[in-house]
């Protein structure tokens, strides 16, 4: 199975399965002399991992990493970093029932057409558990990008039809000091409210709803991106549509942008008071010609509903006879809410690989 690797000057290879002994994560190319705050990555698993609300999945994992190596009294040392995160609460016996049955919107239908093989405990390596290994390298990643200036700031702004107003980011501590303190991850308090109380209703119907995280990366140099096949929105799309249930990606004005006029939509240079820069506007999203401007980046993510419901399904078997699947085990009814830090840690990976690559850059 190819496809594990991503990024090329800061490159991260990620491995195992959802009920196997563990998953990890190797990065290559981080620079030598970066403080490793393990406190930090373990405050981003923490936002991560599952049982830690009524609206997420019950499953018990303190997701607690382990540093092997690339790592001596608390600096990175150039050479390969590697970070173990054991499985503590499989129960693969809650999947017994799949053995031979294909769920409908999961994987096991083409894993099984294309490898001959599938583990049918929780999908293996299409499980959302991988993600966990993205959040520890994203978070290496992101005090990479710290250290720089740079912040990484992402929300929960829909569930369903349910839409937060727009909130600007005038201080990124602040911003997610109020985005934390609700379960659904909104910083609209109001919103986030009737969130939770949707999400919970369609738990108890055993039933999942989608919705929309929304990103800004704030004081992200000019020169991020490259021409043609590597442009920089080009690379933060791939990121976000590799991360499990995304069915969406627009950056800047996105799809709304198509239905406005170049007159209205052309972002009009002006220089601060500083002497830099900017634009009035901000329709190009901080990217203009696959290169960051200097101005925020913004994009959001569209979230599928999960397919693991609490329902009983038609679908057929691995002979291709019809056949019902029981609703049993545990589910997250809406994953944007655990999916707010996976959804950082991509962008800090696509970041911190384009810093190194674009800009030369050294510690």
């Amino acid at each position: 199975m190819a496809g594990n690797t991503f990024g090329q000057a800061f490159r991260i290879t990620t491995f195992g399965e959802s009920h196997g002994v563990a998953i990890g994560v190797i990065i290559d190319g981080c620079p030598a002399g970066l403080e490793i705050d393990l406190e930090f990555i373990q405050s981003e698993l923490d936002k991560r991992k599952p049982g830690q609300s009524k609206i997420t999945t019950q499953r018990k994992e303190s997701d607690t990493v382990q540093i092997l190596s690339g790592v001596f009294e608390g600096k990175s040392t150039g050479t390969p970093i590697a970070m173990l995160i054991p499985n503590e609460d499989q129960r693969s016996k809650d999947y017994s029932h799949n053995e031979n049955t294909f769920r409908p919107s999961h994987a096991d239908f083409t894993y099984q057409t294309k490898y001959g093989i599938r583990d049918h405990r929780g999908g293996g390596r299409s499980s959302a558990r991988e993600t966990a290994a993205r959040v520890a390298a994203g978070a290496v990643a992101k005090l990479l990008l710290q250290a720089q200036g740079i912040e990484i700031i992402a929300s929960v702004t829909s569930v369903g039809k349910m839409n937060a107003p727009e909130i600007k980011i005038d201080d990124p501590k602040d911003f997610i000091r109020i985005r934390e303190e609700n379960i659904v991850r909104c910083a609209d308090p109001e919103t986030a409210a009737k969130m939770i109380d949707y999400i919970d209703d369609i738990r108890k119907k055993g039933d999942t709803v989608g919705g929309k995280i929304s990103c800004t990366i704030l004081n992200c140099p000019v020169g991020l991106g490259e021409p043609v096949f590597d442009k920089l929105h080009a690379d933060l799309g791939k990121a976000m549509l590799s991360i499990n249930a995304v069915h969406g990606f627009e950056y800047g004005s996105g799809f709304a942008g198509s239905e406005m006029l170049g007159s209205e939509h052309n972002d009009i240079f002006r220089k601060d008071e500083a002497g830099n820069i900017q634009t009035l506007t901000n329709h190009s999203g901080g990217i203009q010609g696959g290169i960051s401007n200097g101005m925020p980046i913004t994009f959001k993510v569209a979230f599928k509903p999960v397919a693991t419901i609490m329902q009983n399904q038609e679908t057929i078997d691995t002979e291709g006879n019809s056949a019902e699947i029981k609703g049993k085990g545990r589910h997250d009814p809406c994953v944007v809410p655990r999916a707010v830090p996976i959804v950082e840690a991509m962008a800090a990976l696509v970041l911190a690989d384009l810093w190194l690559r674009n800009l030369g850059a050294k510690l």
